[in-house]
């Protein structure tokens, strides 16, 4: 009986995988890059009136807060080193320094407002100020954002006790520690938070020190 052997055909050699030429891997990554980018810009235009919207009324509510609730209050615009209270029309007014004159119900002006920010012990800080210009005495200050060590820095806001003293304080201020305030310029600083005390302290000098007389001279130029 005669042996009979197939033999299957003979394999076939693998193909090569196919190369992706270099253009088409930075055409897609050019398509995905321009795409997240376009989401990211339409995701920004969509939500920023939003975002300004709650900025202005965080701004309103500090306003009202530190100058204890004024009848009104003019908004002055720095420009040029000088404040004035009509902007120009070609300028952003959200991107100008402002400062915010509070009036009783009679229009006597009873003390200005305005926001100073510098480093604190982790990150920025920012301050909404109300103040006496002719005087330097404070009427108010509030913590409009803080990112502080929880439980510990962030008592500069948390902490009602420590914003309540600076009313009727008079700049500059002295940061003290370990006791009662005695003088009319001191300011008793966070046990365990000192570093965050003295920044909001050392924010309140340098913004007086910079917009008191800018207030004084507007003053000045409006009574003649």
């Amino acid at each position: 009986m005669t042996g009979h052997h197939h033999h299957g055909a003979p394999a076939l050699p693998a193909e090569p995988a196919r190369q992706v030429p270099a253009w088409r891997l930075l055409l897609t990554l050019a398509v995905a890059g321009g795409a997240s980018g376009a989401l990211v810009v339409t995701v920004y235009r969509l939500t920023l009136p939003a975002v300004q919207r709650f900025a202005g009324q965080q701004v309103e509510s500090a306003v009202r807060e530190v100058l204890k609730s004024p009848a009104r209050w003019d908004t002055l615009y720095l420009i040029g080193g000088k404040l004035v209270a009509i902007a120009p029309d070609a300028s952003d007014k959200r991107e100008l320094p402002q400062a915010y004159v509070g009036r009783n119900a009679a229009g006597a002006p009873i003390g200005a407002a305005i926001t100073a920010k510098e480093p604190g012990f982790q990150e920025e800080l920012s301050l909404m100020i109300g103040f006496d210009p002719a005087s330097g005495t404070l009427t108010g200050i509030k913590v409009l954002e803080e990112k502080e060590t929880p439980g510990l820095g962030d008592k500069i806001e948390t902490d009602s006790g420590f914003g309540a003293q600076f009313r009727e304080r008079v700049a500059p201020l002295h940061g003290i520690k370990g006791r009662s305030p005695a003088a009319s310029d001191e300011v008793q600083t966070i046990t365990g938070a000192t570093i965050s005390s003295r920044a909001v302290i050392r924010i309140i000098n340098n913004a007086l020190a910079r917009w008191r007389p800018l207030l004084l001279a507007y003053d000045k130029q409006a009574a003649r």
